[in-house]
């Protein structure tokens, strides 16, 4: 099994953070994993991303052209990477913020308000959370008693439990 994905939103909006609490879920589960984020003028505003790669035996590079999925917090994000995601891999929109559809068809599109989610939860600064939790729940690349635990330890102290609830409810958000 080898799954990778692309995280991308405006600075500020925890895809950083995203990214390497799903890391360290995988490296709990003794999984391969490789986090490249990537930095410069994205920091002021702009288009933030980090690539993940998961893998039950070792990872060869941290470079992804195509990635199986992409999460996705803002159309800047969603312009950027829909093309390059591999046919029959997801698409993870958050619509609080994208107002605009994929051309893709041969993907599968997963739209969640993550923003409206997390600020019933109590702050739409935790959207990435809500965005990881659906992740989990379709491609089950990881337990989400991993996930749990990364946030234990990635989280300061005071949003632990707001990050888990945001999680649970991107756990559930596929139910409903």
């Amino acid at each position: 099994m080898e799954r990778s994905v692309i995280v991308a939103g405006f600075g500020g909006q925890g895809v950083m953070f995203l990214g390497q609490v799903l890391s360290l879920a995988a490296m709990f589960e003794g999984k391969h994993v490789t986090w490249l984020p990537s930095y410069g003028p994205e920091m002021r505003g702009g288009t933030a991303n980090c690539t993940v790669v998961i893998s039950d035996d070792e990872v060869a590079s941290p470079v992804v052209d195509k990635p199986m999925d992409i999460i996705v917090m803002n159309i800047p994000s969603l312009l950027k990477f829909e093309k390059i995601v591999k046919e029959g891999g997801y698409i993870f929109m958050n619509t609080s913020v994208i107002d605009k559809e994929t051309q893709r068809k041969d993907v599968e599109v997963v739209k969640v308000e993550a923003n409206k989610i997390a600020e019933e939860i109590g702050s739409s600064k935790i959207a990435n959370m809500v965005m990881l939790g659906v992740y989990v729940a379709k491609t089950k690349v990881v337990k989400p008693e991993s996930v749990f635990e990364a946030i234990r330890k990635k989280s300061k102290k005071e949003f632990i439990d707001m990050n888990i609830e945001a999680v649970k409810k991107g756990l559930e958000f596929l139910r409903s």
